[in-house]
């Protein structure tokens, strides 16, 4: 099968359990998202992919919800600031971000953001979802969306296998 055929046929049917995994009540009890874990999916392929990706989607993801938790805390103590508060608050928040890609594990600025513009938007969907509530479920759907990732790799390559069989004692033949 072609690879774009393959990755096509393997997203697409895993994108069908993953709505379906998240819509089970002990994960939307958990407040876990299928937005997040779709980020995260897509960051894996965007982070490399393979254990790689992988591994960067988790770490600088969940860096980057640790950092925009703090922002959005932040900007509530900021609140004096009036209107100017929140930016405030984002600005340091993604200077952080920037800075710490000087440490080798947290080198993908990008994968960074998407955690962080994660977790705000969690929270700043109006649920009442605070900022220390809104991490837990932000990094398991994160873990959740980037295990989906390599998944959906392995099955598109394992769709693009070539099996060789044996049709006759000396002649094999690829199908």
């Amino acid at each position: 099968m072609p690879v774009l055929i393959a990755l096509a046929v393997s997203v697409g049917v895993l994108a069908v359990v993953a709505t379906w995994l998240f819509g089970l009540d002990p994960l939307t009890a958990a407040n876990l998202q299928v937005w997040q874990a779709f980020i995260a999916w897509g960051c894996h392929f965007h982070s490399g992919g393979k254990s790689t990706g992988t591994r960067t989607t988790i770490v600088c993801m969940s860096f980057g919800a640790i950092v925009g938790m703090v922002a959005v805390m932040l900007a509530g103590q900021l609140g004096g600031l009036g209107s100017l508060a929140a930016p405030i608050a984002v600005g340091l928040g993604a200077a952080a971000i920037v800075l710490s890609s000087k440490v080798p594990l947290l080198a993908t600025i990008p994968a960074s953001v998407y955690g962080f513009a994660s977790i705000a938007g969690l929270i700043l969907l109006g649920t009442g979802m605070t900022p220390a509530k809104a991490l837990l479920p932000t990094i398991l759907s994160i873990i959740i969306g980037a295990a989906f990732g390599y998944v959906s790799e392995v099955l598109a390559g394992a769709l693009t296998k070539k099996h060789a069989t044996t049709t006759h004692s000396d002649t094999s033949q690829t199908v």
